[in-house]
């Protein structure tokens, strides 16, 4: 029998997300005055640049942004979206494959309502972002999780993926870099993903959102620019939030075959009719202007990178991979568990979460949220002397007995 006064299940199984929980936890308890530094924000520390930002004070002034706007997104965006593609991955695409979202988020979230049907089973790698296995929940479909570890540098290999594989197998989630555990793939992994895919007709998407953001001898590519008899069968997530330091603006958007883009432009209609057009001319700015922004945010991740990096591995009881894209680092934290710190025991990286929190006013976000118990994400998107005084912080509450 239904019943009336509850809410859907689906709305009582889907969890919020963990690293924006750890977030809002971090800025409520600086608002009361805590000295909390707070490594769980997946956003730059940095502004969006002048030029995207006066784009958007003239469209807010301009009568015709006032008004609905094509579902898929502004004509001029589309155009400029597929134009910066052919530019920063190699990837040449016609316009009417892109349709504009709310985000990357959102575009994860279209694509699996586009793909998936209850039955279907998604392949994804762990450690993953946490709105993955949410957004496939919503579709109705399974996720299977294919863990890694630090031995792997935390890449998936095609053997793992054959194991995993079953007749209800209808997609692949590939991250590159890597999202929480800023891993990249390089291009001879990339391509084994890609025509192993291929060769079983599943579909893959592949979120390229970090795409700028690799350092060292790394370096990015694109799973249908490698393999191009992938396209047909691939969609690509990105947006402007990480490379333009817009996580606020919400453009983002998905590209993919025919009857994708046209499956996902119908239920924009009906979901959100269009995009917000004055954050589109912003990210039709931040598309088509300088990258000059972009390369100094990246100097500046680097060299935090390098930083953070240097200090987990001082720290007793924790070991780290070094990232090598994104602004994430993941160490393993498994050396802290069931040690007695300032008279608490943390068993899970859940508890040593709240116990460095508590004990130490540093908030990370704990392995599980990703798929991965033992871990912990650390953003290293925030100031060089935060960097520094948190992870000292750490480092002086763990040894403090």
């Amino acid at each position: 029998m239904t019943n009336r006064g509850s809410i859907s299940q689906r709305a009582i199984n889907v969890q919020p997300s963990a690293t924006l929980a750890i977030t809002n936890q971090a800025n409520t308890l600086k608002a009361q005055g805590i000295p909390v530094i707070g490594f769980g924000a997946g956003e730059p520390d940095f502004p969006t640049p002048d030029a995207i930002v006066a784009a958007a004070v003239k469209a807010a002034a301009d009568p015709s942004a006032h008004r609905y706007s094509p579902s898929a997104g502004l004509p001029a965006l589309r155009e400029a979206i597929a134009m910066k593609t052919a530019r920063d991955s190699g990837y040449a695409i016609d316009p009417s494959s892109v349709v504009v979202t709310n985000g990357g988020k959102h575009a994860v979230y279209q694509t699996c309502q586009v793909l998936l049907d209850p039955g279907d089973e998604v392949l994804l790698p762990a450690p993953y972002w946490v709105t993955y296995p949410s957004a496939i929940e919503l579709a109705g479909a399974t996720t299977v999780p294919i863990p890694t570890d630090e031995s792997s540098n935390f890449t998936v290999t095609v053997d793992a993926l054959d194991a995993a594989y079953t007749d209800r197998t209808k997609m692949l989630i590939f991250v590159s870099p890597s999202n929480p555990t800023g891993a990249v793939y390089t291009p001879d992994q990339a391509r084994q993903i890609g025509e192993w895919a291929a060769e079983r007709g599943i579909w893959v998407m592949t979120d390229e959102i970090y795409e700028h953001l690799v350092y060292g001898d790394a370096v990015f590519t694109s799973l249908p620019v490698l393999v191009p008899d992938l396209a047909d069968r691939c969609v690509v997530v990105n947006g402007v939030a990480k490379t333009y330091a817009m996580t606020g603006w919400r453009v983002g958007w998905m590209i993919g075959p025919d009857v994708v883009s046209k499956g996902a432009t119908r239920i924009q209609s009906h979901l959100s009719s269009n995009v917000n057009n004055i954050a589109q001319l912003a990210a039709l700015e931040a598309v088509t202007g300088s990258l000059d922004a972009v390369a100094n945010m990246r100097e500046a991740f680097d060299r935090r990178r390098k930083k953070m990096f240097s200090l987990l591995n001082t720290i007793d009881g924790v070991t780290c991979a070094e990232p090598q894209g994104a602004f994430y680092a993941f160490p393993n934290m498994t050396g802290l568990l069931g040690r007695t710190i300032q008279g608490e025991t943390a068993t899970t990286t859940l508890d040593l979460a709240a116990l460095l929190l508590d004990k130490a006013n540093v908030a990370i976000v704990p392995g599980e949220a990703f798929g991965a118990p033992g871990y912990a994400r650390l953003s290293f998107a925030l100031s060089d002397e935060d960097l520094v005084e948190g992870l000292t912080r750490i480092a002086d509450l763990v040894s403090s007995d």
